[in-house]
């Protein structure tokens, strides 16, 4: 996967976070991955930059197994060989210590640029946007697996495409409601929670978390990205997700609560200029959009963004944007692009 976003840009970034979102020490990192056989992890940062000086400590058995430079960079005293490791740092704030857990996952995440839309469902004959979709994604080695979010109207995140669930309007029904609700293959409508669990006990497939806008208010879109975000965080899984939505302001938000996240916009509008003006990381356009402005293509891998398309089935647009060297390729037939992208890799 293409690397953007340096930890500099991320300074400047946090700069122009909004101060009613600083009213606490706050602990960042700029990066939750480390490359195999490799030490430097990124760097801790402190907010609000009023608190930038602040001392930060590694607590307990983190400081047998990490270092913290002058600058707060963090680094592996050795190359770690477990697929991910828990660091604990703590930095003070007045009388009191703020403390706080990140989990860093081993980069050994697959580039082979086939995202599995909805997870792989077309042709396991389980149900779209399903755990087991996204079991199958992940056992047939797909570089990533997207799924949906929205959240209930007492703000429980679950997964399903639509608004509604046969029916149900998922943002005016209560958690306990939609959790009784059965998907054809079985499975209970899955919460973000138990996604991300079943998501986190490998390091070989992105999940790629696509953020619903509102069907109620732009309001509400945005309580819906900062509970994704927290959900996130929660889990320590920010190594493991990257974010999509077709609401800007939704991937503004999602960049102001965790900057270092790799977001794309989806809706297809925007130049390649402007999302690098705002430091996303890349565009996942409709191929439609891609067809009418190729050049855009060239143009976001000049300006350091990545290319993803969707949804792309048909053999001749997969040849169309690997031969364009997409950096990712969404798909329903994600088995039939793997073919693909291994002939290519064999020429």
């Amino acid at each position: 996967m293409r690397t953007v976003t340096p930890w500099k840009l991320l300074f400047c970034f946090l700069l122009g976070v909004h101060a009613n979102a600083m009213a606490q020490s706050q602990m960042m990192l700029s990066n939750f991955t480390f490359k195999p056989g490799a030490t430097q992890v990124g760097q801790v940062v402190v907010l609000p930059p009023t608190m930038s000086k602040a001392k930060v400590k590694l607590v307990g058995t983190s400081a047998t197994t990490f270092t913290l430079g002058k600058d707060n960079t963090l680094k592996a005293k050795k190359a770690i060989s477990e697929p991910w490791v828990d660091v604990v740092l703590a930095v003070e704030q007045g009388q009191s210590t703020i403390q706080d857990t990140f989990r860093i996952v081993k980069d050994e995440f697959i580039t082979n640029r086939v995202i599995a839309h909805r997870g792989a469902w077309k042709n396991t004959g389980v149900t779209e946007n399903s755990i087991g979709a996204l079991q199958h994604a992940i056992r047939l080695g797909c570089a990533g697996s997207e799924f949906d979010v929205h959240m209930s109207s007492d703000s429980v995140l679950f997964v399903h495409h639509d608004h509604d669930v046969n029916g149900i309007h998922i943002e005016k029904t209560p958690a306990a409601e939609l959790a009784k609700l059965k998907l054809p293959n079985g499975e209970y409508l899955p919460t973000l929670e138990a996604y991300l669990q079943a998501g986190l006990n490998q390091n070989k497939t992105k999940l790629i978390l696509e953020i619903k806008p509102s069907a109620i208010s732009k309001e509400r879109g945005q309580a819906l990205a900062r509970k994704v975000v927290e959900t996130v965080q929660k889990h320590n899984a920010q190594g493991w997700v990257d974010y999509i939505s077709f609401d800007y302001a939704i991937c503004r938000k999602v960049q102001e609560l965790e900057p270092s996240a790799k977001v794309a916009y989806l809706n297809g509008e925007k130049a390649p200029a402007e999302l690098a003006k705002d430091k996303l990381y890349g565009f996942d356009y409709n191929q439609s959009v891609l067809k009418k402005n190729p050049h855009w293509i060239e143009e976001a891998h000049q300006l350091g963004l990545t290319v993803n398309s969707w949804t792309v089935n048909s053999p001749e647009m997969m040849d169309w944007l690997l031969e364009r060297k997409a950096d990712f390729i969404t798909t329903n037939e994600p088995e039939l692009l793997l073919e693909k992208v291994k002939k290519v890799a064999t020429k």
